[in-house]
């Protein structure tokens, strides 16, 4: 006997301002089910989403077609009547657990309110109920977390408090919208296990929504694939990614690096749609002879017994503690290496890399750039060397003034480091620059609100070269970018180390594309390089169990 759906979708079509964003898509959710909904940003997997919520904006918001629920059309339902049905029969998980939580209220109180107004159980049952929530999400010590606020616990802690927020009411259906994109690989396999898990249990259905496939093969039964509004593709998880029919498809699934092969550029999605990509492998006798020739000369920036240590004054009462997030590291990096440094978040690479660009100054130690140690610096002489070690940050639109335009922005070092005779001669290097990072003349007055993400990080390596600096810090520069952006994005970076010399430090949480890019990789924990070596050899040898774990938790795919 066929199921019949718990949730149907037929000829959904979706418009702002007139603009149709969604273009009459049909699909269902089965009891039980775990449905995979996988595309990159504006593809309008969470937008069809938000619409089965009734949560998109009614001004300007033209919505056609059906959304049965149990038999019930959702579309044109009032908010009165939506109230009943959102978090007590279908709940959702966002992206972004610290802007989804009230910042205000202890995370306890912020289940509790939606237990109040769903269920008539007492203030004691309540309680209990949410702190056998968080052991149902394997929340460390659930009745501290109750009395936490959101910013005294990690990043995975939130996403549990939220997934225990969203099936406090028992749903039939679970939405979980990009829930572990932010969450480092470790987390992020912990999350999905916890999710397959819950589902068994409860037999709730979930729509999981992210932009990696790789990921919806560990959790999904069935998976459809979103472009540009439109469903491409769907069917079982084995059917689509063992034989994938729509390039788009292909594309996706080939744009993450590969971990058995390291190809010189990565596919990405208009190579697949327009058929223009062939495959061009590194061999380890090429990569060999590149690594003698780069480890034969001296090093650009050695780190001796480097430590950074903090006063934690995270204690009411007692005395403050010292915290060492930087313990003791020492390594070397040459003029034209991609060096990789790989952790889980609060291993300490951040603060490794902001005391290397001495924007956060180490506690002890030794950093020898060119042979010079600039610990020792004055403020003047450091203010030279700044054009010669810069760095990309994770957030480009963080990291650009929204006042200024594009060409200002990029522009803006160069006249602070007198580079260029006058303003004519640094607008055409600009221009030059946006060029080469395949942008235009053309954005050179637009702001930076303006563009796609991928387009801003491009603006935000643009800004960086254009100090022709010798060492580059990454910092998670490619972590929130779609996988095929991503894909750009990293050939560009290997593109231009191969047209200026650049040198990398690529800081990074995924393994897969700290990989893919580096000649060396160091495993930083706790503080410390647990592990160094060549990247293949870490890959394919790990000696530390630190290592095997985060090489375990990456997806794989089928």
């Amino acid at each position: 006997m066929k199921n019949t759906p718990i949730l149907d979708i037929k000829n959904l079509s979706i418009a702002f301002n007139g603009n149709e964003v969604i273009h009459t898509i049909s699909y269902h959710v089965n009891p039980n089910e775990i449905l995979g909904i996988v595309g990159e940003s504006g593809s309008g997997k969470s937008v069809s989403s938000l619409a089965v919520l009734g949560l998109l904006p009614k001004k300007n918001t033209t919505i056609s077609g059906h959304i049965y629920y149990q038999d019930q059309n959702l579309i044109g339902l009032t908010n009165k009547n939506f109230q009943s049905i959102r978090g007590r029969k279908i709940a959702m998980i966002f992206q972004e657990p610290m802007s989804s939580l009230n910042p205000s209220m202890s995370c306890g109180k912020q289940v509790e309110e939606i237990l109040f107004q769903h269920t008539t159980l007492s203030k004691k049952a309540v309680k209990q109920k949410v702190i056998n929530l968080f052991e149902q999400v394997k929340l460390p010590q659930p009745e501290r977390v109750f009395a936490s606020y959101p910013h005294e616990i990690s990043g995975g802690q939130k996403q549990r408090v939220m997934i225990a927020m969203a099936i406090a009411c028992e749903p039939d259906i679970l939405i979980a919208d990009e829930p572990t994109t932010a969450l480092d690989v470790t987390v992020q396999k912990d999350i999905i296990d916890l999710l397959k898990e819950l589902q068994a249990k409860t037999k709730m259905s979930i729509i999981f929504i992210t932009h990696d496939l790789a990921l919806i093969s560990e959790i999904a039964h069935r998976v459809l694939v979103m472009y540009k509004g439109n469903i491409v593709e769907q069917g079982t998880v084995n059917s689509v990614f063992n034989n994938p029919k729509h390039n788009y498809t292909k594309a996706l699934l080939n744009s993450r690096p590969a971990l058995d092969v390291r190809l010189k550029t990565l596919p990405t999605i208009n190579d697949y749609l327009n058929n223009t990509f062939t495959p061009q492998i590194i061999t380890p006798e090429e990569r060999q002879k590149a690594h003698e020739q780069l480890y034969s000369k001296p090093p650009l920036l050695e780190i001796i017994n480097l430590e950074k240590e903090y006063l934690s004054t995270s204690q009411w009462f007692g005395k403050p503690k010292h915290y060492k997030a930087v313990n003791d590291v020492s390594f070397k990096i040459y003029e034209g290496e991609t060096l990789g440094l790989v952790g889980e978040s609060g291993c300490g690479k951040s603060t490794l890399g902001n005391a290397i660009l001495q924007l956060d100054k180490a506690t002890s130690g030794s950093i020898l750039y060119q042979g010079k140690d600039i610990t020792k610096l004055s403020s003047k002489a450091m203010r030279s060397l700044r054009k010669d070690i810069q760095i990309i940050f994770q957030d480009p639109y963080a990291s650009l003034n929204p006042r200024l335009t594009v060409g200002q922005a990029i522009m803006e070092p160069m006249v602070v480091h007198k580079l260029h005779k006058n303003n004519t001669e640094r607008q055409a290097k600009v221009i030059d620059i946006l060029n080469r990072v395949g942008l235009s003349e053309a954005h050179f007055n637009r702001y930076p609100h303006e563009f796609s993400g991928g387009q801003r990080q491009r603006i935000g390596i643009a800004r960086t070269i254009a100090l022709q600096p010798k060492l580059i810090v990454c910092d998670e520069s490619v972590s929130a970018l779609d996988i095929s952006v991503q894909a750009q994005v990293l050939n560009l970076l290997n593109e231009l180390k191969a047209n200026y010399g650049f040198t990398y430090i690529f800081i990074s949480h995924d393994l897969a594309v700290v990989k893919y890019m580096s000649d060396q990789l160091m495993v930083m924990n706790k503080g410390e390089i647990v592990e160094k070596n060549d990247a293949d050899v870490v890959y394919n040898n790990p000696h530390q169990d630190y290592t095997k774990k985060l090489i375990q938790a990456i997806p794989k795919g089928l």
